[in-house]
């Protein structure tokens, strides 16, 4: 793997890094507050390309490779990782799986609508009762003719819930278990379809969360994706290369603790002279440092793996595990050179925890990562 960055994947970072200081954060700490991002950022990352990275330009998309696309996230994480999410989410989970996925029809259709922005994804999988037990969700479709389907079920903690135009649903259509699993891909306005924001949300406050209910909602077959009984397998492979975006984000949030705590450790003065020269506090940043050189790496190692084609949903896992408990000890460790300061929002170290808590829940806990890692190393179950 070479580590050195092509002229494109430089000006992709520069562009994303100037995008991000600009839009991203002087609005953060307000967006947080108000439990809500700007909407009209959604139609400046579309206009970038940011939502059609590694999407084909045939269908809207605006090319480029895997690690670039993991450079923009870094950046977005740094800003505010409810930004990064509504990418991660609709472009990540939903565009790429109807690249993957879709009929000809099916990406015609959505994916430039989804690369500029103009529709934004959301990615149904989650259940209130199946949260990691995703095979076994509740959510069904059943037949209505020949070529119909009705949904009924909850969803919650959706990203892009309340915004989203385009909903990709995970519904059981047969037997029990990941075989009996379909995924669709459902218009949010359709009749029966209703959602509700989750507010009170302790981290990416910013973002629109929700809970979606299905009341007989009636898609017709040809909003199918994929083949019968094999959602389970769209989903999988989505959160796979999920798991990678959510890794590259949460360095970003890693790299934002370590500029705001060296910043601050070479401001604030104590017994006389600033708080960077204290070996302790150093020892703070350098963990700091390491971690966040540590999970790049990791992430780019995911990247890279997808590119040549080799497998790399462990590599996935490792990276993500990784990457989401480092942003958790790099915003402690943040918080804790930042003193009292640190403990209110006039300061963006205490988002920073927040928003890094929630990395270590979703697309995958840590512990069931750990399971992944541990079955992929002895071949053996755990339960």
């Amino acid at each position: 793997m070479d580590l050195e960055l092509s002229e494109e994947q430089a000006a992709v970072r520069e562009l994303a890094a100037s995008f991000t200081d600009r839009e991203i954060v002087p609005h953060a700490t307000a967006w947080d507050r108000a439990e809500s991002v700007d909407r009209a950022i959604i139609g400046r990352l579309g206009k970038l390309g940011f939502l059609g990275l590694t999407i084909p330009e045939e269908y809207g998309g605006s090319g480029g490779d895997h690690l670039a696309y993991c450079l923009v996230l870094e950046e977005l994480g740094r800003g505010d990782s409810a930004v990064r999410g509504i990418v991660s989410v609709s472009l990540g989970l939903v565009a790429k799986s109807v690249n993957a996925f879709g009929t000809e029809e099916q990406k015609r259709h959505w994916l430039p609508r989804l690369t500029s922005g103009e529709a934004l994804g959301c990615f149904a999988l989650t259940e209130p009762g199946t949260g990691s037990d995703a095979a076994n969700l509740t959510t069904r479709a059943v037949r209505d003719g020949d070529d119909h389907w009705r949904l009924s079920g909850t969803k919650t903690f959706i990203t892009n819930g309340t915004w989203a135009d385009i909903a990709l649903v995970f519904a059981r259509t047969g037997e029990a278990g990941h075989r009996g699993i379909t995924a669709f891909l459902v218009p949010t306005d359709l009749p029966g379809f209703t959602r509700t924001e989750i507010h009170g949300k302790l981290g990416l406050r910013g973002q629109a969360t929700a809970e979606l209910s299905f009341d007989g909602v009636r898609v017709p077959d040809s909003a199918r994706l994929g083949e019968l009984g094999k959602g389970f397998t769209v989903a999988m492979a989505a959160l796979a290369k999920g798991r990678m975006s959510v890794a590259a984000g949460c360095v970003g949030i890693a790299r934002a603790c370590l500029d705001a705590a060296v910043r601050y450790a070479g401001e604030r003065e104590q017994f006389g002279t600033p708080i960077a020269s204290h070996q302790l506090v150093q020892q703070l940043l350098a963990g700091i440092a390491v971690d966040v050189e540590a999970a790049r790496l990791l992430t780019w190692k995911v990247a890279d793996h997808i590119e040549r084609g080799l497998p790399f949903a462990t590599e996935s896992s490792v990276a993500k595990l990784f990457a989401s408990e480092a942003a958790v000890r790099a915003a402690n460790n943040a918080l804790q050179v930042f003193g009292g300061y640190g403990f209110i929002d006039e300061y963006p170290v205490g988002k920073y925890l927040r928003d890094a808590r929630v990395m270590t829940l979703y697309e995958g806990t840590s512990q069931i990562h750990q399971l992944l890692i541990g079955r992929a190393l002895t071949g053996v179950n755990a339960f």
